[in-house]
């Protein structure tokens, strides 16, 4: 979800390995058992499934985010009511994307819509979790590895 779906479409865009500068791929879920106990059989299933594909995937259980994000990043984080709740949140605009496998095919959350990720624009998303510094430090590193990307500044 979100930043590899994003930096995905640039390296196709810019002609670049699929794969490129991806650090991670993010597996967002939401399940009212905050126990670590449940978050950790998750990420242990999906590492025996994933495992062989040699990339770093986090799963991450939204409805636990607010019990360890402020202690991880300074910042309050209210208990969330489902997923997209999390996407709404993410740093930057362009990578408030992303894809949930349904019975039918897959339903694609993008309140900002493409835009951004196509014209290989980073625009901010202000709000209540939003860090310049975290914003500084995550452009100029997508900067390096995609020096075509525009990166816009915070108002």
């Amino acid at each position: 979800m979100s930043g590899c779906l994003v930096q995905t479409v640039w390296n196709v865009l810019t002609g670049r390995v699929v794969d490129y500068g991806i650090n991670d791929y993010d597996v967002f879920y939401f399940d009212p058992d905050t126990s670590w106990a449940a978050e950790d059989a998750v990420i242990r299933r999906l590492h025996g499934a994933l495992g062989g594909l040699n990339v770093k995937v986090e799963a991450r259980n939204q409805a636990r985010v607010h019990l360890w994000y402020g202690e991880k990043h300074g910042l309050p984080y209210p208990p969330l009511r489902c997923s997209t709740e999390g996407i709404d949140r993410f740093l930057t605009r362009n990578t408030r994307i992303g894809i949930r496998r349904t019975q039918d095919g897959y339903d694609v959350y993008a309140p900002d819509g493409f835009d951004d990720a196509a014209g290989l624009i980073v625009r901010p998303n202000p709000g209540p979790n939003f860090s310049a510094a975290n914003y500084a430090a995550k452009a100029e590193r997508w900067k390096k590895l995609w020096p075509e990307i525009t990166v816009l500044p915070v108002e």
